[in-house]
């Protein structure tokens, strides 16, 4: 792990701001004193401890939900045109018939 993925953990921001809180000398905690130094820390806890939480990782939506129209097969017969003869009392005529199987 390099310098600069250490320093972007927040683990490591936390422990450089407490060491930080703690490096300061004590002062005395005189007349009530002690509760705005109280309210102070949590103040400031709380803002640093925001600023270094990580925003929740969602997973991604799902994909939209389409299903393809299932393919329509028309069966249709097979047709030719036939020339056939008929007699038409007259004579023998040609005409052409559709013939379907």
């Amino acid at each position: 792990m390099t310098l600069l993925g250490t320093v972007r953990q927040p683990t490591t921001w936390a422990l450089a701001v407490s060491l930080l809180v703690w490096s300061v000398s004590p002062t005395r905690a005189e007349n009530g004193q002690i509760a705005a130094g109280i309210a102070g820390g949590l103040i400031g806890g709380a803002l640093i401890g925001g600023a270094l939480a990580s925003r929740p990782v969602y997973a991604p939506p799902p994909p939209p939900v389409y299903y393809y129209p299932a393919p329509v097969v028309v069966e249709e017969p097979i047709c030719r045109i036939v020339r056939r003869s008929y007699w038409d009392g007259y004579g023998y005529r040609i005409r052409e018939v559709r013939f379907c199987d």
